[in-house]
């Protein structure tokens, strides 16, 4: 029975696995990515390389700001089928938003307008804009910020945005990936030997699962919890209860909620003025450090703008703690009187920010960023060799039989892995050779990013006729190399077209850039190591084939 219960644990793991394996290889990826997200975008956005700065003035500065923001063109076009008759023509602000990290060394303004005639009543249309909070600048709105607003949001939405589809994909290959690594400690049962064993003299089916093995036990643990704190960070869209089923009941546990904090939960629908924010920033300051919790403010918040019931919230960037926490203090707009502070959480709602700050990682831990993206790159390298692994053990019982579906496996996983690595440097280097006066120029960016993704996936189905033969697939050998070419490119082009070479960036610490440039110069060691190594493995395997291949007709023909 228990020979039985572990095959079905190892039928579990290997199907489950190979379905959304390649769903995870993606979040993995740019999960690892976005841990550096904000440093990615400096390197994508020259004019961002300065050092990060704290929240600016808001009377002095971002007041000016905000009220010249307007709602975006495709906010209003979105929004033509969730009105009544024909689309306004002006917008009231209802909502300022202000938000910056302790890497960031632009600040990020969010602005939320009234909807007239809207279906629903709390429907919205929005503005947004990017300023260098030195001087109050805005950036141009059609520079994409690589890591916080390309390779994060793929991370956990797939970019799928319709009914939340990528989301609920991610979802369930977290789910799946739980799973995968309850049923891989199952079906291993010398699971601590093989935290010790790595053959990589062995042949590609032997060598591949011990590198499997070995990932997937070392980054266990880590494994394990961000599944489970990602499932939690996205638990509303999972189960939208309070927007579905429970909506009346959610309106007024709101309502119930404002009377008991003292923030008013709707306009009053008299105009009102805005006493100095910038009191408020200090006042809330000061009692941050009188709590000896003092820091920089993280989020700054103007709630039902130009309303008598206007207040203001001011949350604390919380940048020295792995929790998630904001510690808001709020003040009434009006005059500036304290109206609120936060309470400190309960249990249940202390472990839930705690797991989404594991998760979300705010915090200023250096160290524990790199460990992040080990625990990362080291699930990646645990699905590439399962991979690996599926196709070694198959394709030649499938070469045999006539059956091409280790071929396609191995096309799927060429594009997934090495693919992924193509697409992702071929969109560096069209960042930095792009004209920066280019119209829709982040829409050039991500078309050149999935125009280099699907080419690696043609590139690997045409390349993979050896796999229907048995042999090694040469994709994987050619795309290494592309990988390490492409890395070196994207590091010569951004010497070339900022006059940032490592020397200088190093030379000043300018760490942000120049720890980019260093990943792209090991990615491209690494990628030439794996090239040289595969082919050697090629050229071995053709000459044990050449070699049995004798012996069999000399065989056939004596019998």
């Amino acid at each position: 029975m228990n020979q039985n219960f572990r095959l079905s644990m190892a039928w579990l793991h290997t199907w489950f696995g190979l379905t959304l394996g390649f769903v995870l290889m993606v979040v993995f990826f740019f999960g690892s990515l976005s841990v550096f997200d904000r440093e990615i975008d400096r390197w994508a956005i020259p004019e961002t390389r300065f050092d990060p700065q704290p929240m600016p003035s808001f009377d002095g500065m971002l007041l000016p700001i905000f009220q010249d923001i307007k709602p975006t063109a495709e906010s209003i076009d979105q929004a033509r089928s969730r009105v009544n008759g024909p689309m306004a023509e002006s917008f009231s602000p209802k909502q300022w938003t202000a938000y910056t990290t302790h890497r960031d060394p632009v600040l990020s303004l969010y602005a939320n307008f009234t909807l007239p005639n809207a279906k629903d009543p709390e429907d919205s249309v929005f503005g947004n804009r990017t300023i260098d909070p030195r001087v109050g600048k805005a950036l141009p709105d059609d520079r994409l910020k690589l890591g916080s607003e390309f390779f994060y949001p793929l991370h956990y939405s797939l970019h799928l945005d319709w009914l939340n589809l990528g989301t609920w994909i991610v979802g369930l290959a977290a789910l799946v990936m739980l799973a995968a690594l309850v049923s891989g400690v199952v079906m291993h049962r010398k699971i601590f030997r093989e935290l010790f064993t790595f053959r990589p003299a062995k042949h590609t089916q032997r060598s591949a699962l011990d590198l499997h093995n070995l990932t997937g036990v070392v980054a266990l643990p880590f494994h394990f919890i961000f599944a489970l704190s990602g499932l939690v960070v996205f638990a509303g869209v999972y189960f939208p209860v309070t927007h579905t089923q429970l909506e009346p009941l959610h309106e007024l546990h709101e309502k119930l909620d404002a009377q008991k904090t003292g923030l008013p939960h709707d306009r009053a629908c008299v105009p009102g003025t805005l006493a100095s924010v910038d009191a408020m920033v200090a006042e809330a300051k000061r009692r941050w450090a009188a709590r000896d919790a003092a820091g920089e403010v993280g989020m700054l918040v103007v709630q039902h703008v130009n309303d008598a019931n206007a207040y203001v919230s001011v949350y604390r960037a919380g940048s020295d703690r792995v929790t998630l926490t904001g510690e808001g203090i709020h003040f009434k707009g009006s005059t500036g009187e304290l109206i609120r502070e936060d309470p400190p959480p309960t249990v249940v709602a202390g472990i839930v920010d705690f797991l989404t700050g594991l998760h979300l990682q705010h915090f200023e831990h250096w160290l524990l960023r790199w460990l992040y993206v080990l625990g990362g790159l080291s699930g990646c390298a645990c699905i590439a060799t399962g991979f690996i692994f599926f196709v070694e053990k198959r394709k030649r019982q499938h070469a045999k039989q006539g059956v091409s579906g280790a071929r396609w496996v191995d096309a799927c996983a060429v594009a997934t892995v090495t693919g992924l690595l193509v697409a992702t440097f071929a969109m560096l280097i069209g960042n930095r050779l792009l004209p920066d006066t280019l119209p829709l120029r982040g829409s050039w960016e991500k078309g050149i990013f999935l125009g280099a993704w699907l080419l690696a996936f043609a590139h690997g189905i045409w390349r993979t006729a050896p796999t229907a033969e048995g042999r090694l697939s040469p994709a994987w050998a050619e795309q290494c190399w592309a990988v390490a070419v492409m890395a070196v490119a994207a590091v010569l082009l951004n010497w070339v077209t900022t006059g940032d070479h490592l020397l200088r960036t190093i030379g000043t610490g300018y760490w942000p850039v120049a720890g980019v440039d260093l990943s792209l110069i090991a990615s491209a060691a690494l990628a030439v190591v794996a090239a040289r190594m595969l082919k050697r493995r090629a050229d071995a395997a053709m000459v044990a084939s050449a070699r049995f291949a004798p012996d069999a007709s000399t065989s056939a023909a004596r019998a």
